[in-house]
């Protein structure tokens, strides 16, 4: 029986290795589980369209939306893992197995991580209306001052960016969830709201305008396009780091091989100049990242976002 499970195991590796050495042999899927016109939308376009050409094969772009994103992840955590249908999402993927009580998926389990090409930095901006300068006044403000926060919705990687202000300051402040970012910076920029943690994207051109002003980013390091504007870190909170990436994903099962070569494409893609500029031109950072390294960073951002909803109680619209 010894011999008999050592010679499947070895047809089985061999099998993947002629099929990895023949890939791809047709067309690609990349499905992408929200609307067109997004971030992930956006980064996966520019993926695509570079893939087809270092491939030798199309690669479609499938638009799944629906359920936060939970409808597209789980047309590809059902697909054959054979490389041909992939997964392009953001950190819904991260936040919707704590903010929904049941979805049908495995984050873990259901798939293997590939690369995450690029991240979103979030920006803490205020209006100019607040008299405030920096995050130590906005703090010292909101202890005598009721302040409410923007959110392009409930569970968004704003609304929990929102809270984990709230859990490290104290301020008891008021979530206001909008239906995505632009309705969230229109009541912003009128001084209807206080503050927002607003993906930069949404922001940035606001900010270069004078509208709203920049206080901190979210990230562990300054953004390049504003090295002025200091790190929530160095205002001295020292574990925040929170941002929206995009990520690539294949389902669970898909051989070694396939996933290294979709891996390399990845990396090799975005330290092109034209992808990096593209990338800033969109507010994002270049990131490509090995699959052992996106997987870790899955796996820590799954338990920091159950934490972050269970204080919120954050549940979906």
């Amino acid at each position: 029986m010894p011999i008999l499970r050592i010679f499947a195991a070895f047809c089985l590796a061999a099998a993947s290795a002629v099929h990895a050495q023949d890939y791809p042999a047709r067309p690609l899927t990349l499905v992408i589980p929200f609307s067109a016109g997004g971030a992930a939308d956006m980064v996966g376009r520019i993926l695509a369209q570079k893939l087809t050409a270092t491939l030798g094969q199309a690669v479609v772009v499938s638009n799944r939306p629906g359920a936060g994103g939970n409808i597209g992840t789980e047309v590809v955590a059902r697909a054959q893992p054979d490389g041909y249908t992939l997964l392009l999402t953001s950190s819904a993927f991260v936040i919707n197995p704590n903010l929904y009580a049941k979805i049908p998926y495995d984050a873990l389990k259901d798939f293997r991580p590939v690369s995450q090409p690029a991240m979103m930095p979030n920006v803490l901006v205020v209006p100019k209306s607040l008299p405030v300068k920096s995050v130590d006044e906005l703090v010292a403000y909101g202890k005598t001052h009721p302040l409410s926060y923007a959110s392009a919705g409930v569970g968004t990687g704003t609304h929990l960016a929102g809270e984990m202000f709230k859990l490290a300051t104290g301020l008891d402040l008021i979530h206001v969830p909008y239906k995505g970012g632009a309705a969230a910076n229109t009541d912003l920029l009128a001084g209807r709201v206080a503050l927002s943690f607003a993906t930069l994207p949404s922001a940035i051109q606001y900010i270069e305008e004078g509208r709203l002003l920049a206080l901190a980013m979210t990230t562990a390091a300054r953004w390049p396009g504003l090295p002025e504007v200091p790190t929530m870190q160095q205002a001295g909170f020292k574990d925040f780091d929170i941002n929206t990436w995009i990520g690539l994903l294949a389902p669970a099962g898909t051989p070694d091989a396939v996933v290294q070569r979709l891996h390399s494409e990845v990396v090799r893609i975005v330290r092109e100049p034209d992808v990096r500029e593209q990338f800033r031109t969109l507010g994002m950072l270049p990131v490509a990242d090995s699959p052992a390294e996106f997987g870790a960073q899955i796996s820590a951002e799954l338990s920091m976002y159950k934490k972050l909803v269970e204080a919120s109680g954050a549940r979906p619209d």
